[in-house]
């Protein structure tokens, strides 16, 4: 039993295993089938019997349905029929189907049908009804064609119509209609439509525009030529181009023919053209404009116009040719354009030709000759373009002479104007040292009325009244040369801040009770550089100014602080960098200036007080000085609000000396030394000699160099000279180098009221040498010998 069950269980293993080998089998058969059936493109078939409700095909219709093409062969349910179709189009074939039923007679339908791995074909199927002798239908035949690759082409077709905005056409000979394609109706704003009136279509284009559908066909086929033509949109009346191309083809079915065409819009293109052509258009009109205009300007110019090639050589001339230079424009043709020009000036053209060829460009002016032998002076500007040169020349003869009438005119009214200046420097110069000398020679000759007549009481009065009056014009002329900024000056480092706070006495006798003093200088105030007696006196004339400033009272500021300026911050500073600078300001509260009276301020003997109380160098020599130092000074004023004026000194780095106890001193006397006097002034020489004498000097003198070599050849040893910088012939310090050369230990006191080549103290003076300025104190004058004969 047990053996038998075991024999049972293999075989039907066995037969198992044969049923799904050739299930297997049947599988790859059906699967090739369909295959071969894809590949033949072969159409499926169906018989449909209506009474009996079957449905019955052939293998190629059974592969289309994923059928068994054995079942479908010997017949199954008709709804069969239905079976794959894609549930989008399963009602619409049903629908069909039912009308075949029910006695419609044609039955054409494209549909989707899904495969049992999920894809999905398009077929088309076409069939027909068969009815019996009573007209009722029995069956329902028909074929299905795959028409799955012309479905991909027709939608690729689309895409591309849709994507380039073409439309498509088809027109057979004969027919009324005409099809067309979706984008056709859109590009003429009809609805989609695939068939239309021919007369529809052609209504749409402007009358005098080729129609897009031609009314009659050629003969025989052949391609169309490109037509371009206007429409009307349908839909919103606008107006659009299109072009229209195809080509006649036989028509399959007949000797008929048919053309077949595209249609796109170029409206864009047609403007775009349109544009252009108004472009061009305008281009040429500004052209000829140009061309007018310059045809105008060439013949009615005043100026010289010419072409020449790059050898020179008159290609062009216009008529003024014949008004500037009595040439006839037309003779002047081939001819150099240098030869024109003077005897003296032809190189000098073709020179400057030469660099017209060489840069491009260039402006020069020549003299060119006229046909009656005069000069002509023509103002050129030349350019070179390509293989020609374009010159255009302007009369200039007469600006010329203009110019040159205008240079003289300036030269002599500057002339002028200098001796106007010299006139009024000279003339206040003369005025005060006429009220100074007057004061002068009256005391001189009073006093020596008196000593002649023997009374001598009261004589003191008159020798201080001469004295005052010389030392006035010694001020004079210390202002004079600080204006002119020749005045020598001593030059150190000097601290500012104790300097205006030792001047505090001087300033409260200056100023009167009526004037407010307020000194503020800063406490970390720089040391400037600058001469500190020079600084006094300016410091003391702005004080002056500003006490008359303020004849009803007020408050005189004097305040200090340290900058650093740039170049151009300051106007009329002079520095090419940063540069550190201490900076005083006196400021009052009087009755300002107006910017008239500013611009003036500084002008030498320029003054708004009243005849007699100012000599107009207060703030010139202020100028000057500061200028000299190395700064610079400026003034700010309104009428009514005050002003200010600042002196801007340069920062020293140096340390500050002390004043030398010996300066307060009593005068020390001589004790025979020996010091030998230059001077040309008889009068000045004696007053020297005689106070050298007093002070138990032994003295020499010379009157110039050449007397002084020959005194010192005859004294060998001499301890000091005193020589006036200004000698006729050799001058001071060239005596003082050929005396300390024949003897090295001399010393060499400079006494000078003004040498331009003493203005710098440091660079004139060398070792061993000293200098002070006239007029001197004789006393001034006996401490500085004795301070150099003690100096080792």
């Amino acid at each position: 039993m047990g053996e038998s069950i075991g024999a049972d269980e293999i075989e039907r293993q066995r037969l198992a295993s044969e049923l799904s080998r050739l299930e297997g089998e049947i599988r790859t058969a059906e699967q090739r089938l369909h295959l071969t059936l894809e590949a033949t493109g072969a159409t499926g078939a169906w018989e449909w019997a209506i009474p009996a409700k079957t449905l019955r095909g052939d293998a190629r219709f059974a592969a289309f349905l994923s059928q068994d093409p054995v079942e479908l062969a010997n017949g199954v349910p008709a709804r069969r029929f239905f079976a794959n179709i894609h549930p989008d189009d399963q009602k619409r074939i049903r629908l069909a189907v039912a009308g075949i039923l029910a006695g419609a007679e044609v039955f054409s339908k494209e549909y989707r049908l899904i495969r049992p791995d999920g894809s999905m074909r398009w077929v088309h199927a076409k069939g027909r009804a068969i009815f019996d002798d009573n007209d009722v239908p029995i069956r329902f035949v028909g074929s299905l064609v795959d028409i799955t690759d012309q479905k991909r082409t027709q939608e690729q077709l689309r895409i591309a119509q849709s994507a380039g905005a073409i439309g498509t056409f088809e027109h057979a000979e004969g027919y009324g209609t005409v099809t067309v394609s979706e984008e056709f109706c859109a590009l003429l704003g009809l609805h989609p439509t695939r068939v239309l009136p021919i007369s529809t279509v052609n209504r749409l284009v402007h009358a005098e525009d080729r129609p897009i559908i031609e009314p009659i066909l050629p003969e025989t086929p052949k391609p169309d030529k490109i037509v371009e033509f206007r429409i009307t949109r349908a839909d919103n009346g606008a107006s659009r181009w299109l072009t229209r191309r195809g080509e006649y083809v036989r028509d399959l079915t007949g000797p008929r023919l048919r053309y077949i065409g595209v249609a796109y819009d170029i409206t864009a293109s047609k403007l775009n053209e349109e544009r252009l052509r108004q472009l061009n258009e305008d281009l040429a009109e500004s052209v000829r404009e140009r061309t007018r205009d310059r045809d105008l300007i060439w013949q009615n110019s005043q100026d010289l116009l010419a072409v020449t090639d790059l050898h020179g050589r008159i290609s062009d001339a216009n008529p003024a040719w014949a008004a500037v230079l009595g040439h006839d424009s037309a003779a002047l043709i081939g001819r150099p354009i240098a030869d024109l020009a003077s005897q003296d000036g032809s190189a000098a053209f073709r020179a400057e030709l030469a660099s017209v060829l060489a840069a491009g460009r260039a402006s020069f002016e020549t003299g060119l000759t006229h046909v009656d032998g005069s000069l002509r002076w023509i103002s050129w500007t030349a350019t070179r373009e390509e293989d020609a040169v374009y010159l255009y020349g302007r009369h200039v003869t007469v600006e010329r002479e203009q110019a040159s009438a205008l240079r003289e005119a300036e030269a002599q009214l500057r002339q002028s104007q200098k001796m106007e200046a010299v006139g009024q420097l000279t003339g206040g110069i003369a005025h005060d040292f006429n009220n100074m000398l007057t004061g002068i020679m009256g005391s001189l000759d009073i006093i020596k009325r008196r000593m002649a007549s023997g009374r001598l009481e009261g004589i003191d009065r008159f020798m201080d009244a001469a004295t005052i009056s010389a030392q006035r014009a010694a001020s004079l002329t210390h202002r004079l040369l600080a204006f002119s900024r020749r005045q020598p000056l001593d030059r150190k480092p000097v601290d500012v801040r104790d300097l205006i706070i030792g001047m505090r006495e001087l300033f409260d006798r200056s100023l009167g009770e009526q004037i407010r003093l307020l000194i503020q200088p800063s406490a970390d105030c720089w040391t400037a550089v600058t001469d500190g007696n020079q600084l006094e006196n300016a410091l003391l004339n702005l004080a002056i100014n500003a006490r008359d400033a303020m004849p009803d009272g007020g408050q005189l500021t004097i305040e200090t602080r340290n900058m650093t300026l740039a170049p151009g911050e300051i106007a009329g500073l002079a520095i090419h960098a940063r540069q550190d600078f201490v900076a005083i300001t006196v400021r009052d509260t009087g009755v300002g200036m107006a910017a008239d009276v500013i611009e003036k301020a500084f002008d030498p003997f320029f003054t708004t007080k009243p005849i007699g109380q100012g000599t107009g160098l207060g703030l010139s020599m202020v100028y000057g000085f500061t200028q000299q130092s190395g700064g610079t000074v400026a003034i700010s004023s309104k009428p009514g609000l005050g002003t200010a004026i600042t002196l801007y000194l340069p920062r020293s780095q140096a340390d500050i000396g002390g004043e030398s106890d010996a300066d307060l001193a009593a005068i020390p006397e001589g004790a025979g030394q020996t010091v030998l006097v230059v001077e040309d002034d008889a009068a000045v020489r004696l007053l020297v000699l005689e106070v050298l004498e007093d002070l138990g000097y032994a003295t020499l003198e010379a009157v110039n160099a050449d007397m002084a070599l020959a005194v010192m050849r005859a004294n060998p040893h001499i301890d000091l000279m005193i020589s006036d910088v200004g000698l006729p012939g050799m001058n001071g310090r060239q005596l003082a180098e050929i005396a300390q050369g024949k003897m090295p230990d001399l010393k060499v006191l400079f006494i000078t009221g003004y040498a331009a080549n003493a203005v710098n103290r440091t660079d004139f003076l060398a070792d061993r040498m000293d200098m002070i300025t006239k007029p001197f104190d004789l006393e001034k004058l006996g401490r500085k010998i004795s301070e150099m004969l003690a100096s080792t």
